[in-house]
């Protein structure tokens, strides 16, 4: 079985920078795209960002210029480094992949960290 786990996440001021990580356990298994998805306060859950193994990116508009999505596919990592926040970035987030393993594609979820961006 394959888990995700995130951390990072916490209280800052508007303004402020924070950084998650997620981080990807278990045996026998490769990762495709990996993404970071928030669902704020009676919002549905939406993409912030994703990455490609080959390293390529995209962002919801709403973060472009702020956040950045970095991974690490030897240590199966991806990180948020989001600057700039502001109130509206408030969310549950969470980390996800794509994973192949036993010739099975499946999406497995982190269980999430909050961001609280206090005004």
């Amino acid at each position: 079985q394959v888990q995700l786990v995130e951390s990072g996440g916490g209280l800052v001021q508007a303004g402020g920078s924070l950084r998650l990580s997620c981080a990807a356990s278990g045996s026998a298994f490769s990762i495709q795209t990996m993404a970071w998805y928030r669902q704020g306060p009676g919002k549905q859950r939406e993409l912030v960002a994703d990455t490609t193994s080959g390293g390529s990116t995209s962002y919801a508009d709403s973060v472009k210029g702020r956040f950045t999505i970095s991974r690490d596919n030897a240590k199966n990592t991806m990180s948020l480094q989001m600057d700039s926040l502001v109130p509206e970035d408030t969310a549950v987030y969470y980390c996800y992949a794509r994973i192949i393993r036993a010739g099975r594609y499946s999406g497995v979820w982190g269980p999430g960290t909050l961001i609280t961006v206090s005004s």
